[in-house]
This record gives C-alpha cells, structure tokens and sequence, in this order.
C-alpha cells in the first residue's frame, strides 16, 4: 500500500467483532478532511477470524461508526481476499465527517446479506458489463469488436484505421445515464472511448501502432477474473499484445473498479501492468513529444470545457489532474470526468496532451522525448482514478482534494 506522507492517519484493525472485549477500534485521523469530503473509497488489510471471514464470504460485514456511546452508523464492506483465504482486504466508502474528530469504526456482522449493488456482468456479446442496481456504469469490451459499418463511412485514408479492437472502455456513462465517451469516430476510426496504448511499440527493430491499430493488437487470452459486492465491482482481465496478431510480445493485465455513486460522484480506479515476453520491447508517444499512453476520446458535449493542472516542480504534494465537462447528450444540465494521475507511475507526472476539437484530453507516458523500455519478467505499472461528477468544471480544490484522498488512504493494489 502506498505511504505518502500528506495525511497523519493511524489505522488498528479490529479482529473480531465488535461485541468481543477488548477488540481493538479502526481510528482514522483524517486531518485534511478529504477522505469524508470526497466519501472517497478506504481499504486495510487485516488477518479476519474465522467468523469475520464467514461473515465477509456471506456478505454480512460491515464497519461500524461509532458516533457516540450507544448510536452507531453500518457502512457497507466488501473485502477481497489472499489465495490462502485468510487474509482480507476491507474497503468501505468512507462516510461523511460530521465534525474534524477521528472517525473509530470497528468491524461487524450484519444479520442479513448486503445486496451486491455493483456488479460484473458477461453480456449475450461475451463484454463485460458494470452495473449498479441494475443501472448501467460502464462497459468493458474485453472480446473483438468488429468495425461492421463504419469502414463503409469512413474515408478511403482512413480506412486502414477501421480495425478490429479490444480492450477498452465504451460506454462510460455519467451519474445520470448519459454516455461520455465516443467509439467508432468517422474522423478517427481507431479512437475508442477509454483505452490505453501507444502509437509506437518498437519490437527489435521493427515499429507498430497499438493506439492506430497498425501491426499490433491487444488481444483477450480468457483469463478473466471478476468481483462484484456492495462497495465495489471489478474486472482483472488478461490481454496479450499479438505482433501481426500472432506472436505475442507483451502481457498485460488490465485491473477496472468502479465504486457505488455517492452524492459527489463516483469513482473508478485503473491498473495496469506490462510485462514484455520477447525482448527489445519499447513504447513511445507519437514522435516522442505527442500523445500516447491513457487515450480518453470523449463524446462532445455542449458547453465543453477542458482543464488540466500539475503542481510547479519541487512541490510537496505534486498534484497532477483534468477535467472535461460539459452538458453531454441526453441530459440538460453539466457533467464531466476528472482524471487523477497516480503518483507511482513511472516518469510522473505525464504530460498533458489535449484537442479540444476532438473532445480530447489525456495524461502521456512515457515522458517527453523518450522511449521507455518494457523488460522482461519486470512489471510496468500505470494507474489512474476517475471521478465521474456532476455539475459543470469542478473547483481545483476539490479536485486536488480528491487526488489527495487517493494517495491518503487507497484501495489495494492489484
């Protein structure tokens, strides 16, 4: 779990549960504030009883906050748990503060089962769809999709860009049903909502273009692993990069959580890691200067206003944000996607690349002027949160809130 030193926050798990004397509290200082500003997503590891891991496997845990002595408030918890089944991961949405004193939450059972709002689904076209009480949140098209019409639309330059593809995010939709990416642009054909990739994958002494579709795909091996629950839902799939769609060169693990909505948004956090299967593996930006790395093509929307901000070197937090909001089709008022760059990734902070004509704006890697190698058995990892809101361009403190209450107090790792 990441320490970064921004919050003065002491965690003690409790063991049992909370009717066991002496069960130690979960206490959380949250100095700042912006864990209960932003209801943003908390997570510990912990070494659960047996009766906390039935408990957990039912779907009957819960933290309590304890308010004051007899009144206490049941947050949801969802925990994932290690290949031996005794350790667990707890994340829990952390409530909102009702004055600056430390939270102290211990673990509980509940009598009967929390509803398993968020979910993963397989769809009839073997996609992956996210759901939260039944509502659509986002679709992960982890299978080929097909061009179909669209290469009849497109013009003849750009009909080599029509390709089959997968691995992406599309639909991403906001808190009130209205999608925010696009897929299949005439103008581009190989944009695709939310997908990660570059424009120039050296392969020894060859070049392709995973973001163009050009020599080398990102193709599904099967290996799919899914979590649904009433905090979170979440997709780890596995993907292999296929140099002419045959030889595969890289693999890669794409990790998907979106957590429940709450009344200030909702979060999804994305990993990925990359480890080469051949060697002389690198990726680069177009010309090493331009774009590559986190793509969002986002569905344009009226009003469009585009922000991006990273905090003057030498600062302490170096904070690292954007936004693109604006009134998106099929509802009358703003809304937007805030992207949070992890202070982890490699070559941080990425810079930031936008076309406004485009409804366009992403975070780059690797950094300027530079091909960053991807060696072999050696993971590279890249992870970033969205926050989906509503309302027009938020305000830079409550961004930078957010991009605090991620590296404060985070969600495990994949």
């Amino acid at each position: 779990m990441l320490k970064v030193p921004i919050l003065n926050i002491l965690l003690l798990l409790a063991l049992s549960a909370p009717k066991t004397p002496g069960a130690p509290p979960l206490v959380i200082h949250d100095t700042s504030g912006c864990l209960g500003r932003t209801e943003a997503p908390v997570s510990a590891v912990a070494n659960l009883t047996p009766a906390l891991l039935k408990a957990a496997r039912a779907q009957r845990l819960a933290v309590a906050l304890q308010r004051s002595p007899g009144a206490q408030l049941l947050v949801p918890a969802q925990t994932q748990s290690d290949a031996a089944g005794k350790e667990a991961t707890v994340v829990f949405m952390m409530p909102v503060a009702p004055d600056d004193r430390p939270l102290e939450f211990k673990l509980a059972r509940t009598r009967n089962p929390q509803l398993a709002s968020l979910q993963v689904i397989e769809n009839p076209d073997r996609q992956y769809d996210f759901l939260e009480k039944g509502i659509p949140v986002l679709r992960y098209n982890y299978r080929t999709v097909e061009p179909g019409e669209i290469s009849k639309q497109v013009s003849d330059g750009n009909r080599i860009y029509a390709r089959a593809r997968s691995d992406y995010i599309h639909p991403l939709f906001g808190l009130d049903g209205e999608e925010l990416t696009r897929d299949w642009s005439v103008d581009h054909p190989h944009h695709r909502g939310i997908y990660w990739a570059w424009p120039e994958v050296d392969y020894g002494a060859e070049r392709g273009d995973l973001h163009a579709l050009q020599r080398v795909f990102a193709r599904p091996t099967g290996r799919v692993r899914i979590d649904s629950g009433p905090v979170f839902a979440q997709i780890e799939a596995e993907n292999q990069w296929m140099w002419e769609d045959r030889e595969p060169i890289v693999r890669e693990l794409a990790t998907i959580r979106a957590y429940r909505a709450t009344a200030r948004g909702r979060f999804i956090d994305l990993a990925f890691q990359f480890v080469a299967l051949k060697p002389g593996v690198t990726v680069a930006r177009r010309g090493t200067d331009k774009y590559g790395g986190l793509n969002i093509r986002m569905a344009t929307p009226q009003d469009q206003e585009i922000s991006v901000f990273t905090d003057v070197a030498g600062a302490k937090p170096r904070r690292a944000w954007a936004d693109l909001s604006g009134i998106f089709a099929g509802k009358r008022t703003a809304s937007g996607l805030a992207v949070i760059q992890h202070a982890d990734n490699p070559d941080y902070p990425g810079d930031w690349v936008q076309y406004p004509e485009l409804s366009w704006c992403q975070p780059t890697f690797p950094a300027l002027g530079s091909r960053h190698p991807l060696p072999l058995g050696k993971p590279v990892v890249l992870r970033y949160r969205l926050w989906i809101h509503n309302g027009g361009k938020p305000s830079a403190e409550a961004v930078s809130i957010a991009w605090e209450a991620l590296h404060a107090f985070e969600a495990a790792r994949p």
